[in-house]
């Protein structure tokens, strides 16, 4: 008989409790406080007026592949229902850690559904590539140069002046990771679209550490049944 421990799927937000606890003792207390107080602002910030909603048309987009090779979001969606996630890049400990959620527990209940999962940031095709490699990642993973599905859905933001010190600090330089050389971001989202390219759900996350769940995106999917 299984157990409990047995059927139960770590959520993103215990994974994201567990990685912050790990952070709490290996970064400068400084970059803690700089990105802390970007989190809070972001909290009471909430979801931006404008933001695309239930009903839209998601607008073509002009993508590359892992490869850099040129493709489209229409193409990549290849008249299909879809499931849409908008993350950050391959630097972002978060993305990483909601991407792996999705392959594990969100992927194969797609699969029995037919419905493919696309991945989509600003950053360049080597990033998407590490990306999908080091989290091993069945689902087609895209960039974004210039953050043109962002843009469209509203959610495009930037970091603050103290978090973008503080990733400096790190050895991260946005400008030189994303595609287009900007250090715009889109808020973490995640939507899904019908075989019409129609916005039938969308959630968007303006605090980055906090990310959509499997359960809630499965939960939109069987009601839009």
């Amino acid at each position: 008989m299984a157990t409990t421990a047995d059927t139960h799927h770590v959520t993103i937000a215990e994974r994201v409790a567990q990685l912050q606890g790990g952070m709490a003792g290996h970064l400068p207390e400084d970059v803690l406080n700089a990105f802390g107080a970007e989190q809070a602002a972001l909290q009471a910030g909430g979801v931006p007026a404008g933001v695309a909603v239930p009903g839209d048309a998601l607008a073509d987009a002009q993508l590359l592949d892992v490869h850099g090779a040129p493709t489209t979001l229409a193409e990549a969606v290849s008249g299909r229902s879809a499931v849409l996630v908008l993350y950050r890049g391959a630097w972002c400990p978060y993305c990483n850690l909601a991407l792996r959620a999705y392959q594990e527990d969100l992927v194969p209940q797609l699969d029995q559904r037919d419905i493919p999962l696309l991945a989509i940031s600003p950053q360049k095709p080597d990033g998407s590539l590490s990306t999908q490699e080091k989290n091993e990642l069945s689902f087609t993973v895209l960039s974004d140069p210039g953050n043109q599905v962002a843009a469209a859905l509203g959610v495009l933001t930037a970091p603050s002046d103290d978090a973008g010190a503080a990733q400096r600090s790190l050895g991260l330089d946005l400008s030189e990771a994303n595609a287009d050389g900007t250090n715009g971001l889109p808020m973490p989202t995640v939507l899904i679209v019908d075989s019409s390219g129609i916005i039938r759900w969308i959630d968007v996350h303006p605090d980055y550490t906090a990310r959509t769940e499997v359960a809630d995106i499965v939960a939109a999917l069987s009601a839009l049944v």
